[in-house]
């Protein structure tokens, strides 16, 4: 069973995206009564619809994620267009604190996907809050993030998005670090495509989109969430060992201790399997420090 917790716009489109792929039963729970119970009956409709036969129910009671081999949690406050993910930290810490030990008490054996901003720092938060080892706690957010530079990358060069591959590294925010160097277009490298200048006005515009996306919608991204962390859900129910950037805790990878942040991963039936370490250069070293420091700087702010 996949259990997801926090049905907002962006918790039904998971599920929508889970329920679709028919990996497991799901379970929704949600503190507002009926919500979670009204959007399972939709859900199972849509289902019946589709040919696809699994078990959705809705649910108040975390005792409900009983034996969940998967824990999904995008509940929490979403931001404004004039937010940054940080300034959700306060509201969302005691959120993600309350989820987390009901995951720790109801499924302990559970891995777990965060999905609630800002990312890194409520990765962090429930890793240490559920005691959980390190490869069963990690963050969505790198597929979210390389979807929105591919897609302008396809657009500017007018080739499919599916022939553009990358990573990213760092924070799920301001300071997140994106790497043209270790980006391809059908395996030609993006830097002999494309100026620079082209490249670093994609990159400012990918770390803004989602401001972008929350001023023109008035609501924050939720489609591309719900179709990411199902292939995330998918790598780990199917073990497919999918390379995916998630926020995972660093213990001296890349030279960093005792902080979550995105790198690229095998993602399988344990979860984190192993985390790849890319060469990165002296400039791209500077930047993915920068943006250590700034997560490294929110932590700091949590209360446990």
């Amino acid at each position: 069973m996949i259990t997801i917790v926090g049905t907002g716009r962006v918790g039904v489109a998971v599920a929508t995206h889970l329920a679709i792929k028919g990996l497991d039963d799901l379970m929704l729970i949600d503190i507002i009564e009926g919500l979670p119970q009204g959007e399972a009956l939709d859900l199972t409709h849509m289902c019946t619809t589709l040919g696809i036969d699994i078990d959705i129910s809705g649910s108040n009671d975390y005792r409900d994620m009983s034996g969940s081999e998967l824990v999904i949690v995008p509940a929490g406050f979403i931001r404004t267009a004039d937010m940054s993910r940080l300034d959700l930290l306060n509201k969302n810490s005691e959120v993600i604190k309350t989820v987390s030990k009901g995951i720790k008490e109801y499924a302990p054996n559970s891995k777990v996907i965060i999905v609630t901003n800002p990312l890194d720092v409520m990765t962090y938060l429930a890793y240490k809050v559920t005691g959980f080892e390190r490869n069963r706690v990690f963050g969505f957010s790198g597929l979210l993030d390389t979807s929105r530079y591919r897609s302008l990358i396809a657009k500017e060069l007018g080739v499919a998005a599916s022939s553009v591959y990358t990573t990213i590294i760092g924070e799920h925010g301001d300071t997140m670090v994106l790497l043209p160097r270790f980006t391809t277009v059908g395996g030609v490298p993006l830097e002999s495509l494309m100026p620079k200048e082209k490249i670093q006005q994609i990159i400012e515009r990918t770390k803004k989109m989602g401001a972008e996306i929350i001023k023109l919608k008035k609501w924050s991204a939720s489609h591309a969430v719900g179709a990411g962390v199902a292939m995330m859900a998918e790598a780990i129910i199917k073990d497919t060992k999918s390379v995916i950037p998630v926020s995972t805790y660093l213990q001296g990878e890349y030279g960093v201790s005792d902080v979550c942040a995105v790198v690229p991963t095998i993602i399988g039936k344990n979860g984190v399997e192993k985390i790849l370490e890319l060469p990165l250069n002296d400039e791209e070293r500077t930047a993915f420090l920068k943006s250590i420091e700034t997560i490294k700087s929110a932590i700091s702010q949590l209360q446990f």
